[in-house]
This record gives structure tokens, sequence and C-alpha cells, in this order.
């Protein structure tokens, strides 16, 4: 009963703590506006920019195929795309739930075990980290005064919009930090009492080591590379689906898709709520009104979220059914 208890605590806190932040941003938000701009979408860009969402998965998966090979383990491609389906869905559920539902994934379908595998999701985010802070770098660099503006009214509680209060910047920001924190913490108690257990840690480290091993290397990097690519022009093509935001530049478009790849990292589902806050306080800065950059925030994250969830439902549906057809054949 205490574990249970423990699991609906740990599922209710991210979205509680959501629903504050999100209710904070648009309680004095107009939502007739939102029919309005969808009509005027421009769905070619929409539907283009949710290629690239669809592809950046299907290119993770492939990736973490090409990671598992060098211990001696060759889930099929397929396992290893919907299991990337399956962990961003349940992300929305619990965060970082997601890594370890893809390593249950294909213990299930490829008997791949899942100390190892989920050394190579590790070695993974590490990775992606580095991928972060250098489009971060980059990005803070060509636009330093913009950066500078968010950082100082973030955080210095000096807002140029009337999305959030004066006060909200500053709490918000403190939220955010407070939950990242308490995520850390959580994690690095985890990762203590696994190392307890030596043979688990033995597989661990070995997984972590595996693409030291990797005969492909340098097709891991162009996966890692077009990861990234795919999640940036599925964020930045989005600019062109409204009139409003279409005129923005490449470079905005960097230092806004690397404000909202940090936000996520706050234990909310799929970052709802400071994602939202980032992309509108610096769009703000840009020069559009709060209105539009409100409205932007709430369709594209919404609709992101949303291919998440079918994902994560299409990978539950397909994974028994090409795999039973599989073992027939």
């Amino acid at each position: 009963m205490k574990k249970i208890f423990n699991n609906i605590i740990k599922s209710l806190l991210p979205l509680l703590l959501g629903v504050v932040i999100l209710y904070w941003i648009y309680a004095e938000f107009d939502f007739s506006q939102v029919g309005v701009a969808l009509k005027e979408m421009d769905l070619f860009w929409f539907v283009l920019s949710l290629f690239f969402g669809v592809f950046s998965h299907v290119l993770r998966g492939w990736r973490w195929q090409l990671a598992l090979a060098p211990m001696g383990y060759y889930p099929r491609r397929g396992n290893c795309v919907y299991s990337i389906f399956i962990a961003y869905a349940a992300n929305l559920l619990l965060p970082r739930v997601g890594e370890v539902s893809r390593c249950v994934v294909l213990d299930r379908y490829d008997s791949v075990p899942f100390a190892q595998s989920l050394g190579t999701v590790v070695t993974e985010r590490l990775i992606d980290t580095v991928m972060v802070l250098l489009i971060t770098a980059t990005a803070v660099l060509l636009q330093w005064n913009v950066f500078y503006a968010f950082v100082t009214r973030a955080g210095g509680g000096v807002f140029g919009f009337d999305a959030v209060s004066a006060m909200g910047g500053p709490a918000v920001f403190a939220i955010s930090i407070v939950a990242v924190a308490v995520l850390l913490f959580l994690l690095l108690r985890k990762m203590s009492l696994w190392a307890k257990i030596r043979s688990f840690f033995n597989h661990f480290v070995e997984g972590m080591c595996s693409i030291a091993k990797m005969k492909h290397a340098w097709l891991f990097v162009l996966e890692t590379v077009g990861i990234w690519f795919c999640y940036f022009m599925q964020f930045y093509l989005c600019f062109f689906c409204f009139p409003f935001s279409a005129g923005l530049s490449l470079a905005a478009g960097l230092l806004l898709f690397v404000a909202g790849s940090v936000a996520v990292v706050v234990p909310t589902p799929n970052g709802a709520g400071p994602w939202h806050f980032a992309v509108i306080s610096i769009m703000v800065i840009y020069g559009l009104s709060t209105t539009d950059a409100s409205l932007f925030a709430l369709i594209v994250h919404s609709s992101q979220t949303l291919l998440v969830a079918l994902l994560g439902v299409l990978a539950l549906v397909m994974l028994p059914l090409t795999n039973r057809l599989t073992t027939k054949k």
C-alpha cells in the first residue's frame, strides 16, 4: 500500500507542478484566440515539423540499436524504435520513467538484459547533455543580448509582459530550480542503491563502455547530430505556421529551442509550464505580443505532446502484433 501511495504521489506532483505554473501563466489569457490561430495556421509547415518530430524518435531508436551491438545484443530495429515511442509517452505520466520503460520493452521482446541496456541509456544521456551544452553555448554567443535580458527579467522580477505578474518570473524560476534539485537528489539516491549490487553495477558499466567498442562510431555520431537537427527543425518550422512568428530569425529559433530544451529538465509532463514560461518570455523580448507568444507556446507544446502520446499508443499496439508475426515466420 505504501509503495502504491508513493507511486501516486510521484505521478501527481509533477502534474500538479505543471498545472500550477500553466495556470499562473495563462490565468488571464483569452482562449478564444486559439481557434482563430488554428484557422490561420499553415498546415504544410505544421505537418513538416511533425515529420521531423517522428523521425527524431526513429533515429534515436536506430542509435540505441547501434549502441547495444558491441555487447552482443541485436534487438530488432522496429522494437528499438517502438521502445523510444513508449519511453517518451511514459515520461508524460511520470518524468524520467521512460528510460526504464524502454529497457523493459527490449528485455521483454528481445531478451536484452535490463542492466546493460540501461547503461547504454545513461551513456546516451551523457552524450545528449554534451550536445545540449554545445548548442546552448552557440545560441548564447549568437544571441547574448536577448539571453541576458531573459535571465535578468526571469531572475530579477522585471517583466516586460503581462502574462505573468511582476513576481511571477522569480517564482516560476525558483520553483523550477527547486524541482530540478529534488529530481537530482532522488536520482542520485537511487544510483547509490544500485551501486550496492555488484553484479548489476558491473553490467551497468559494461553498457556505458559499449560505445567505445563500437565498430561504426561515426554512424553513432551522425545519428546523434541527426537527432538534434530533427529536434531543432521540429521546433523551428513551427515559426512558419503563424504570421506573427514567421519573421523570427534562425538565431532566434536556436535560442528559443535551447530555452525549451533546458526547461523540459524540470520534472513536469513534457516540461509543461516551464517550457511555456521560457518560450513566451523570450518571444516577447523579440517583439511579439504577449497574446501571440502565448498562442505559439500553447499550440506548439500541445501538438508536440499529443504527438508523443499518439506514438506511445501506436507502439503499444504494434509491439505485440509485429513480434507475434515475426515469431510465426
